[in-house]
């Protein structure tokens, strides 16, 4: 008998990003509500009719969001803060939409809730916000509703729920501080879980899921008495029918797996990719209490390589010394892979026979269990076995020796730029010449309809190259016009040129592989197609450099390069697996620096390379953070721009994440410039600044590109006022806090307008 089977989550924005496409349709008044409602309920089927076909035995449900898990969850609790409540929407979808996007319009004008990474994914999620008149109930029945609509389907599944104890150390207050938990906030939120045990108890649910990936980090004082508290009140709603799976993710819980056994789950979920030993010692230790399931995660939720079934029959065996109730399970969701290989043409069957997709993955999936139960006799004569052993024998791809002589040739040298940061900055104000409180964009601007149409033409022979060439020049001449026109100090081409940062990249390195439609989901309707790292990374050519030189040949104002930098390339591609990130980041700096030093030949001054991923791979304990991850990603950021003229300045870029914590490493990355989200982050990267001392200039974004309302001139002025009271204002550069590639030319440049005259405003008020 095969090992019971789990899914953690899966994919929801459809094969061929169905879902994103109807609610952007109606974001455009192009359709309907009820046209949402209709894809969204098609989309589930298909994707429970999937896992029930592939043979899984717990198949998720309420994994399913028209935005983000955690806001739903927010709005179950009926955490809605008062500001979206008073729009009085009629429909739900509204109020969501409105508190994940903002909202501006005839209900009223309100920006939308703050929006951070995922853990170390490159998901991003919607901070709920717990205002002190919030009262916390269950709220709509979202949950139950997609369970009973399975069962319809004649299919039974898992409920899937993110925990008290996760939501309430990501949720914040009203001054986006972190909650103080005081005994009626636990209990009211207690309560309502245990609402939702006692509803599906009464709808014959058999299991349901609540994720606790919170769990893996550090503990501060009062977090496991806060765990135990909730669960103590939880728990027994089961009332001995409905089975709770303790789900965890991402990292190891050892440090607080023996207070999870003795809770009694009826099955606990552990992350066996990562945090492997320390789970596995911990179950070691402490055993598995009578009549728990351990659910071995052992198919990975975040990478596209094929399972090697051989290192997971381990795992499994290894679990099976202690006790003999193990699942297999996905070591996390599978939001976080793409849908499907199928129709991947482009690749070579002798590539694609390396990747598993979501869907792969739940063959995967009951393969392994399979064997798990097997004999050795059984296993030895497994033809899935054989096959998948095939994959990892012998060497996939042939090292290259030019690669490996450039990277054995580095010294300390080569990490440092001189003169000294101080020093530079003197000398690049000389040089540039740019006004106090100095006016820039991130990078990117709007990629119309028109011009993804022209790219599409191109990529298939429609047109000849001299043809888009012209377009591309087109664009980037009204592009630099109308921020002339505006009163931007320092300009940038719009990147009209690039389908993706990461992707278009990739296509001028050599060692990259690229899918048709392995679309991820970053946040709500955005999707990433990560490329695959695939062997030795090297620069094939220049990249950026014929546009860049074009465009400042068209203006006398600056004119910034814009690139990519060698973590964000890794973290946003499929990374390879037979070596380090370490290594693979090497020589994408090696690749990404060659190209820096051809900008500033070139004679472009400020070269911004993006880094906006750092902070996203980031290990969840704290004293891994060093030596598993800065001590080689911050050398090398260093390593990209250490060769370049004191008068050359560099900029970088960092969104969305908590930064804090890491100030003092993002200010030893050296960089000269640094812009940052923190529109919706409320500014409090402010007193982090402040208290560290932070030497590199930097610009806190002004105003949140996510949301489609226009901030005001006034609005954004006061944005300003409250970073000059953090920061000294020779230090300040003005910009919004992302690129505007997914925006529209209707707010774009609106916004902008109000960004240059409320730096001018808050010069003239400085007398500057």
């Amino acid at each position: 008998m095969a090992a019971l089977t789990s899914v953690s989550g899966f994919p929801r924005i459809g094969q061929n990003r169905e879902l994103k496409k109807i609610i952007e349709a109606y974001w455009k008044g192009n359709a309907t509500l009820d046209d949402v409602h209709a894809t969204a309920k098609e989309l589930r089927a298909k994707h429970w009719r999937l896992q029930a076909e592939a043979g899984v035995d717990l198949i998720p449900s309420n994994d399913f969001s028209y935005f983000d898990q955690l806001l739903d969850t927010a709005i179950l609790l009926n955490v809605i803060p008062e500001r979206y409540q008073r729009l009085a929407f009629a429909e739900p979808e509204e109020t969501l939409f409105a508190m994940s996007r903002g909202y501006q319009g005839d209900k009223g004008d309100v920006t939308a809730l703050p929006m951070k990474k995922w853990f170390t994914t490159n998901y991003h999620y919607i901070v709920p916000e717990i205002e002190p008149s919030t009262e916390i109930k269950l709220n709509g029945t979202k949950p139950f509703d997609e369970y009973l609509e399975a069962k319809e389907l004649g299919i039974e599944t898992k409920p899937v729920l993110i925990g008290p104890y996760t939501f309430l150390k990501l949720a914040r207050d009203d001054d986006a501080q972190e909650l103080t938990f005081d005994k009626g906030l636990v209990n009211a939120v207690a309560a309502v879980y245990a609402e939702v045990l006692t509803r599906f108890n009464e709808l014959g649910a058999k299991w349901v899921q609540i994720d606790e990936p919170f769990l893996v980090l550090d503990k501060q004082p009062g977090d496991v008495e806060l765990f135990k508290s909730l669960y103590a009140k939880i728990l027994p709603a089961r009332k001995g029918v409905v089975k709770v799976l303790l789900n965890t993710y991402f990292g190891h819980i050892a440090d607080v797996y023996e207070t999870v056994n003795l809770l009694g789950f009826d099955g606990i979920g552990l992350d066996l990719n990562e945090g492997k030993d320390e789970n596995l010692a911990a179950v070691a230790k402490y055993g598995v209490a009578e009549g728990t399931v351990i659910f071995a995660g052992v198919v990975n939720g975040r990478n596209i390589w094929r399972n090697d079934y051989a290192a997971s029959l381990g795992l499994v065996d290894a679990l099976k010394q202690v006790t003999p109730n193990v699942a297999v399970s996905t070591a996390s969701s599978l939001l976080h892979v793409p849908f499907s290989t199928e129709g991947e043409t482009a690749l070579d069957p002798a590539v694609l026979k390396h990747f598993a997709f979501a869907v792969e993955k739940l063959g995967e999936l009951k393969e392994i269990a399979g064997l798990a139960d097997a004999t050795d006799e059984e296993r030895k004569a497994s033809a899935a076995l054989k096959a998948n052993q095939a994959l990892f024998d012998g060497t996939r791809v042939a090292p290259d020796a030019a690669v490996a002589a450039r990277i054995a040739a580095l010294t300390d040298a080569d990490y440092t730029r001189q003169p000294a940061r101080a020093e530079r900055q003197k000398l690049q104000r000389e040089a540039l010449g740019l006004p106090l409180l100095p006016t820039t964009t991130i990078g990117s601007f709007p990629q119309t309809r028109e011009i993804r149409a022209e790219r599409a033409k191109f990529r298939k022979g429609e047109i000849t190259k001299e043809a888009y060439d012209q377009f591309i020049k087109d664009q980037i001449d009204a592009c630099i016009r109308h921020q002339e026109e505006i009163g931007l100090d320092v300009l940038v081409h719009g990147e009209f040129e690039r389908n993706d940062m990461v992707e278009y990249f990739g296509q001028n390195l050599n060692g990259f592989l690229f899918t048709k439609n392995a679309w991820v989901q970053s946040y709500g309707t955005r999707c990433v197609k990560p490329p695959i790292v695939w062997g030795d990374v090297s620069r094939a050519k220049p990249i950026t450099v014929e546009w860049s030189a074009y465009a400042q040949s068209r203006t006398k104002h600056v004119m910034k390069g814009m690139l990519t930098g060698p973590v964000t390339i890794l973290n946003w591609s499929w990374p390879r697996e037979d070596i380090t990130h370490e290594q693979q980041t090497q020589q994408l700096a090696l690749a990404i620096r060659d190209e820096v030093l051809d900008l500033e030949a070139a004679g472009i001054k400020v070269i911004q390379i993006d880094e906006a991923a750092l902070r996203e791979k980031l290990p969840l304990r704290k004293t891994d953070w060093h030596s598993k991850y800065l001590d080689w990603a911050v050398p090398a950021f260093r390593l990209v721009h250490s060769g370049v003229k004191p008068t050359t300045q560099i900029h970088t870029h960092m969104c969305y994440s908590e930064f804090n914590d890491i100030i003092r490493d993002i200010d030893a990355m050296d960089a000269d410039v640094i812009s940052f989200e923190a529109s919706r982050g409320d500014l409090v990267v402010l007193d982090a600044i402040h208290e560290a001392n932070f030497e590199t200039e930097a610009g806190p974004g002004v105003y949140d590109i996510h949301s489609p309302r226009i901030p005001s001139e006034q609005e954004i002025e006061e944005r300003i006022g409250e970073i000059l009271k953090k920061m000294d204002v020779e230090k300040v550069w003005i910009n919004p806090d992302c690129g505007l590639k997914t925006r529209g030319n209707a707010e774009t440049w609106p916004s902008l307008e109000h960004l240059v005259a409320a730096a001018k405003a808050v010069r003239a008020q400085l007398g500057k």
